[in-house]
């Protein structure tokens, strides 16, 4: 009968804390996508609003509405300005995921090492258990005959 792995809790703590991690990561990932497509709306919309502004500006413009433009656009630089930032954050949360997902991977990969080389051990104490017993058995059924043909001499 094989033993037990001993350490067979550590193995499935790490697994989990890779899937975790990996999890964890995949969120990151999907935040910085999400800031990024916000900034590129956010620049878009911006440059829309240039040409827009060009426009307006060659077909003349009231200083209310000059004021008005030019605040909107100081306000959309500005959140430019803040996405761009966040983005930064979230990329620097990113690397710290991509880090810890790969740190909870080699870890349980060096638990699944040892589970296997404890599996590959166990299988060779019971094949060497098994050619024993199949040996004694042979040497018995040998035996056996020997006294059963000496019987008969």
């Amino acid at each position: 009968m094989t033993k037990p792995f001993t350490l067979q809790p550590l193995v499935n703590l790490a697994h989990k804390k890779n899937d975790a991690a990996m999890q964890k990561f995949g969120k990151l990932n999907q935040q910085e996508q999400a800031a990024l497509a916000k900034l590129d709306t956010l620049i878009q919309y911006r440059k829309d609003y240039q040409v827009r502004y060009h426009e307006v500006m060659q077909a003349g413009i009231n200083q209310s509405d000059l004021n008005n433009f030019q605040s909107f656009m100081a306000r959309l630089d500005e959140a430019i300005v803040q996405q761009q930032k966040i983005i930064e954050q979230i990329h620097r949360s990113v690397e710290s995921g991509r880090s810890e997902m790969q740190d909870a991977n080699r870890k349980m990969k060096s638990f699944d090492t040892l589970s296997q080389r404890h599996i590959e051990k166990e299988r060779k104490i019971e094949a060497k258990s098994e050619q024993r017993l199949q040996d004694e058995l042979t040497g018995r059924h040998v035996a056996f005959r020997d006294a059963a043909s000496q019987g008969e001499n």
